[in-house]
């Protein structure tokens, strides 16, 4: 529980509700209690100018102190003070509660002086404190605080509900993400995650659905490569286990052409091992190049004289339609060679007689692109986002029958991107396929 993700967005929002609150609870009271403070003393002053000038006009009336007593005591009732006034001599006249009236008036604090009208000295002094039981400013405090308090508690209550409440909102796609990649954790890649947000959240969600899809895809494709290697294999082995039974039961004899079907057939197994063991080499980046200036008109060419007779005996006319001044190229003329061996295969398996193959390249910068492009079936629209996977037929009955494993393509793209460069494909049923990919040129001629 504590390691979970919504205990720890609780403690954390919590903490910044707490921190948040009690600033402004701590800053209010502050700034409430200064401005009371100073209201009081803005109201004391104003109580004892008012009783300054009120007592001495009294005095300048009457010309001393006689008959202030019921005065004083109203005034302290109206005002909440205790208020004491002395003579000139200190002795008490009047006092709002009567216990020091006659008596000399010793203060704690200092009084306000009454200076005479005739400029003969003082006529006493006035003196004036809260009592105990009045209801001041002050007394408002307490209440302000307790509001605050209970204010604040109720804010973090309320916090702390819409935290949970939108916590688990928040962590609802998360968990799903959790539940859906435990499914395919044990291997079932078929749940989505539904999630209508456009955020970060919703991008999580659709990435992850993106890598499910692509996941069950290579799956998909995983299981078969199994099926296709095992059927791949169990022909030529079930041929060669034939022959060799006949062979040691003497129904057939070890003849020349009995030897060479045997080795036909183990050419194909080599083929495909060689075929699966360069694709994995390629795939883990641990393709080894062997890259030098190369003139790539002259690879090209060679390419296509090596497939020339297929085409021809196929009735598929094969063309090569080079410029001048093609520049050398940094490629490893090998593994180039068998790209473009690879695609003019795949183009002759898929022209029908009649048809046209054309070989063309042309020089882009720091880049020489190579077409293959050819007049046959055409390739779905739906198909063509898979056809560089492994072991992926359009046609898997004819891949077999032309003796195709579905790696050719795969290899060719994996060589490709071994060069830097990148191959694409553009094709229309019924009007044939176009192959481009593109290798590097050397240093030396840079434009």
């Amino acid at each position: 529980m504590i390691h979970s993700l919504q205990f720890r967005l609780m403690a954390a929002f919590t903490l910044v509700i707490l921190v948040t609150v009690g600033a402004v609870f701590f800053f209010v009271m502050r700034s409430t209690g200064g401005e009371i403070q100073q209201y009081e003393e803005r109201g004391e002053q104003i109580r004892s100018a008012r009783m300054e000038h009120v007592l001495s006009s009294y005095y300048s009336r009457r010309g001393d102190w006689t008959g202030i007593q019921p005065f004083v005591e109203q005034m302290g009732s109206l005002y909440g003070q205790r208020i004491v006034l002395t003579d000139s001599k200190g002795i008490v006249v009047a006092d709002s509660q009567g216990d020091l009236v006659g008596k000399p008036y010793h203060p704690s604090s200092p009084g306000r002086a009454l200076p005479s009208r005739w400029g003969e000295g003082n006529m006493g002094m006035l003196y004036m404190s809260p009592l105990a039981e009045s209801t001041s400013a002050q007394s408002l405090y307490k209440p302000i605080e307790r509001f605050l308090l209970w204010g604040g508690l109720l804010a973090v209550a309320i916090a702390l509900i819409l935290t949970f409440v939108l916590s688990r909102r928040i962590l609802a796609p998360i968990r799903a993400l959790t539940m859906t990649a435990k499914r395919l954790g044990q291997g079932d890649f078929s749940p989505r995650v539904k999630f209508g947000d456009k955020g970060e959240v919703g991008e999580l969600a659709q990435a992850f659905n993106s890598m499910a899809g692509n996941l069950e895809r290579t799956e998909k494709l995983r299981r078969n490569l199994v099926a296709d290697t095992a059927h791949e294999l169990r022909t030529p082995l079930s041929n060669i286990q034939g022959y060799l039974e006949a062979i040691r039961d003497g129904v057939v004899e070890p003849d020349a052409a009995t030897i060479d079907s045997l080795y036909e057939e183990v050419t194909l197994l080599s083929r495909l091992i060689d075929d699966l063991q360069e694709l994995a080499l390629a795939e883990a980046g641990e393709l080894k190049l062997v890259r030098q200036t190369e003139d790539i008109a002259g690879v090209i060419n060679q390419a296509v004289a090596a497939i020339q007779a297929q085409a021809t005996a196929k009735g598929v006319s094969l063309l090569a339609e080079l410029p001048g001044g093609l520049p050398l190229c940094d490629i490893d003329s090998y593994r180039i060679s068998q790209v473009l061996h690879n695609l003019l295969d795949n183009a002759a398996a898929h022209t029908p007689r009649g048809g046209i193959i054309t070989v063309a390249a042309r020089w882009q910068g720091k880049w020489v692109e190579i077409n293959v492009s050819d007049t046959g079936e055409g390739i779905p629209a739906e198909e063509l986002p898979n056809i560089f996977e492994r072991f992926y037929r359009v046609d898997k009955s004819r891949a077999r029958a032309t003796g195709g494993y579905g790696l050719g393509l795969t290899i060719a793209k994996r060589l490709v991107e071994a060069h830097g460069g990148k191959i694409e494909v553009q094709s229309e049923v019924g009007k044939g396929s176009r192959f481009t990919f593109t290798v590097p040129v050397s240093e030396k001629h840079e434009p």
